[in-house]
């Protein structure tokens, strides 16, 4: 690109070629004249303190610093959120796991507190920072998780005790029956010499229906010279209960059976001098006392004894 200057003060007119590189460095020598001149603005600023920059300057830190707080102000919200919802969870499986540990039988032991000496004063709040905070939400995650491992164990307990009462016979063969020859040394009913009695006799009028005392499967159910309508019924564990003496039997060896399901009728077949329920428990083959089962249920205690 080329100029040419035309002026009475010269005598010719003169032509200025400018070249590319010319532009640029205008361009660059424009540049550095605008930064120096904003370093130079902002050097002074700073040492002489203009006041509409130091406003400027003071209006962007409290932009920055009210930014700040909203965001420590919303996790240390957030925080104490959670905070509340761990404390309410403790609680509620503080509460859960005494309840069920009343369900399962496992007490735990009172905590025995000393004397406090006296204390008073005025209330004053202490907020907490955020790192007591997260020291705390810590604690009490740890408290959860240590309480839900303790429920998980409380309620396999649980399920052990159901299983374990449902598999035992503790309740009653033969309802508003009376007690007769307990389990023990007597003198046979039909010999009249000591012999040894290896059940519970329930006395009942003919017919009266007779459960089973547990859930289980039927072992037999057939005729016996002595017991007479014989009823066999394994509860699993090689426990064992028997139903004797029956006048009609109801199930058939193989079923399956639930705790109180009628299984057959009180008679006076067999080795018998009457209508009467003989019942026994065995635990692998060997005779055990009903009562010490029956005793756990809640019916043997309104037994009447002949």
């Amino acid at each position: 690109m080329q100029i040419i200057l035309v002026s009475r003060h010269l005598k010719a007119a003169r032509t200025i070629t400018i070249m590319p590189r010319h532009l640029v460095a205008a361009v660059f020598v424009l540049l550095a004249l605008v930064f120096s001149t904003s370093a130079l603005f902002s050097w002074l600023s700073v040492h002489l303190r203009l006041p509409l920059v130091e406003e400027l300057m003071l209006s962007l830190q409290q932009q920055e610093d009210k930014k700040a707080r909203d965001h420590l102000d919303n996790n240390l919200q957030l925080m104490a959120t959670r905070l509340g919802e761990l404390q309410g969870k403790v609680l509620q499986l503080d509460t859960l796991g005494e309840r069920i540990s009343g369900l399962v039988g496992v007490k735990h032991p009172p905590v025995e507190a000393g004397p406090r000496p006296g204390q008073g004063g005025p209330y004053i709040a202490a907020p907490m920072s955020a790192a007591e905070l997260q020291r705390e939400i810590d604690r009490l995650a740890g408290m959860v998780e240590q309480r839900s491992d303790d429920l998980a164990f409380l309620e396999f307990k649980l399920l052990e005790k159901r299983v374990k009462d449902r598999l035992l016979p503790t309740i009653l063969p033969v309802k508003d029956a009376a007690l007769g020859s307990l389990f023990g040394y007597r003198s046979d009913p039909i010999a009249g010499l000591r012999a040894m009695h290896e059940g519970l006799d329930f006395s009942a009028e003919p017919g009266t229906p007779v459960v089973v005392a547990a859930d289980g499967v039927v072992l037999s159910a057939t005729y016996h010279p002595e017991y007479g309508n014989l009823i066999e019924v394994d509860h699993g564990e090689g426990l064992t209960s028997r139903y004797a003496h029956l006048s009609r039997i109801d199930v058939q060896p193989g079923a399956l059976v639930k705790r109180g399901t009628p299984i057959g009728a009180v008679g006076n077949t067999g080795r018998s001098t009457g209508s009467h329920l003989h019942f026994e428990v065995r635990m692998l083959g060997v005779a055990q006392n009903p009562a010490h089962f029956l005793r756990q249920g809640d019916e043997f205690a309104l037994v009447k004894r002949r």
